[in-house]
């Protein structure tokens, strides 16, 4: 692991005792809820829309920006995000999704809104202090619950692991959250990760770099995972990038981006901002990518159709 200061040019080796002492991290318990109906896949837009196939499925990721108290007041609640949620699900085909920035109870109540088949996984967010003291984050105004992120399926969870990772030594704790779709043959993970200078002990030290290398050791694990989330980071684009050191060298190349083409490292904005931080990687064939408009978050989500691997893993066949 890598101190960085991205100003200074630097970095050295040093143990993750030095770093987290008794702050390491601690990732909280896992709630996975058996939820609501599926839905009949329908064609998912992006690069060429049209009607996927049987042999396709369509992932999304999506910040619901559903924790008010974050900037979110003007996204619309629960109601608007659900809303969301079905046209995903209706217009683009969505089986499975990965959201970050989303309160507990209005995940459970999304599933079971969505219908019997539907199921869901969860993780919370936490603030930790200077002694190592964990408190979760609670919604306020329209959302319930816990803050956090998780996995919502129109099928089946199984196999859900938080994945452990360097966090904070004292701030905000995200994190990374995986799990089997098996009516889908599919292993997804979701990713949040820090922002910069999200540790208020040590302004100058960045955990992205870190994180990112956790998560793609968790997708390495099985080569039909497709991964991604909110990586509070824009691609490795651009000589004025001061953030293109945090991406591991198996991004872009081992595995492909959602709106990847060729050589190209850009892609669609996610952000209301005009920026891209939203991301969805995999080995998988990639047969369409698109990103979604949407009023209710400040992040459109990414939706990208896969073909579904066979049944035997050993006959998978991945597409560069």
């Amino acid at each position: 692991m890598q101190r960085h200061m991205e100003t200074g040019r630097w970095s050295r080796r040093r143990s993750l005792r030095r770093r987290f002492g008794s702050a390491a991290t601690t990732l909280g318990l896992l709630t996975a809820v058996a939820c609501t109906s599926a839905q009949t896949p329908a064609s998912v837009a992006g690069a060429g829309a049209g009607a996927g196939t049987a042999d396709d499925v369509s992932v999304a990721t999506w910040n619901m920006c559903g924790v008010r108290q974050w900037g979110c007041e003007k996204t619309g609640g629960p109601k608007e995000k659900l809303g969301q949620l079905r046209d995903l699900i209706g217009d683009s085909g969505v089986q499975v999704l990965l959201l970050q920035e989303v309160c507990s109870e209005d995940l459970t109540s999304f599933a079971h809104a969505l219908g019997p088949q539907w199921q869901s996984a969860f993780e919370p967010y936490a603030e930790v202090d200077a002694t190592g003291r964990r408190t979760s984050v609670d919604c306020t105004g329209q959302g319930k619950g816990q803050a956090g992120y998780g996995l919502l399926a129109g099928s089946q969870l199984t196999d859900v692991e938080a994945i452990p990772t360097e966090q904070p030594t004292v701030g905000l704790h995200r994190g990374i959250l995986c799990a089997r779709v098996p009516a889908q043959r599919l292993r997804v993970c979701n990713a949040h990760l820090s922002l910069r200078e999200s540790d208020d002990e040590h302004p100058d030290w960045d955990f992205r770099d870190d994180q990112l290398s956790s998560l793609f050791a968790a997708a390495a694990t099985d080569a039909a995972t497709v991964f991604g989330g909110d990586f509070n980071s824009p691609p490795p684009v651009g000589e004025k990038n001061t953030s293109a050191w945090i991406w591991p060298r198996e991004a872009y190349t081992t595995y492909r981006e959602c709106d990847q083409k060729g050589s190209s490292r850009a892609g669609h904005a996610t952000l209301k901002d005009g920026t891209k931080i939203d991301y969805l990687f995999t080995q998988l064939p990639r047969t369409a990518c698109e990103a979604v408009d949407t009023k209710a978050s400040d992040h459109r989500p990414l939706v990208m159709r896969v073909t579904r691997p066979p049944e035997d893993p050993a006959t998978i066949s991945t597409v560069r």
